[in-house]
Parts: C-alpha cells; sequence; structure tokens
C-alpha cells in the first residue's frame, strides 16, 4: 500500500458513492432530496478528511499507517452506504418487498460496492 494508490481509492470509492446518490436524485427528483444532499455532504468531507491524513508527514511504517486508513475509508463508506440505502427504501416503498442480497459483514467495502452495483445475485 503506497500514498498513490490510497489516494486513486480514496478518489474512486467516494466518487462511485457520490454517483450513487446522483443517481437516486435523477431517477426520484421530488424524493428525499434533502437527506440525500446531506449525505453527500458527508461524502465530501470524508474525501477531504482522507485526502488530508493521507498528505500528513508521517514517521515510521507508512504501508502500515496507510491500511490503516484504507480500514477507516471502508467502515466510514461503509456507514454512508447504510445511510443512503435507508433514504432509498424509506423513499421507495416498493423496493421493501424485494428480495435483495445483503452483504455480508466478512465481505467489507467490496461487497457492500458489489452489491450496489447488482453484481452476483444482485437485486
Amino acid at each position: 500500500m503506497n500514498l498513490r494508490d490510497f489516494k486513486k481509492d480514496v478518489e474512486y470509492v467516494v466518487g462511485e458513492f457520490v454517483d450513487d446518490c446522483t443517481l437516486f436524485l435523477a431517477i426520484n427528483p421530488h424524493k428525499a432530496t434533502d437527506e440525500v444532499a446531506a449525505v453527500i455532504e458527508e461524502a465530501v468531507d470524508l474525501y477531504n478528511d482522507m485526502k488530508d491524513k493521507a498528505n500528513e508527514c508521517i514517521e515510521g511504517r507508512k504501508a502500515a499507517y496507510y491500511a490503516g486508513l484504507r480500514k477507516e475509508m471502508c467502515e466510514k463508506v461503509d456507514a454512508l452506504y447504510e445511510r443512503l440505502s435507508e433514504i432509498v427504501t424509506k423513499a421507495s416503498p416498493q423496493l421493501r418487498h424485494r428480495k435483495r442480497r445483503t452483504a455480508d459483514k466478512s465481505e467489507g467495502l467490496s461487497g457492500v460496492l458489489f452489491c450496489v452495483a447488482g453484481g452476483r445475485d444482485g437485486w
């Protein structure tokens, strides 16, 4: 794990989350726009926070530091996806009755992203 890879991961993961939020807003222009805007704002804050932490001058084992940052980012993005999922379910009651695959906690962020993208068993 190095700085360049971590910065690319932050841009990709947070960017994909914001894309998912804007997709929901584009499909449902009059539903929960304020709530989704608040979640997007939190994602932007997370992006800025992770970039600031990545740019800090650190001493010692850099690989361990970046691995810790990656873990922190994954946990926070997982929480943001949970909030977005709650907003989508509340705004679209017909989705509640569909059987969908939920991310297994052991899969971590990759499972959530794959689930959101409609992979494997999808929705």
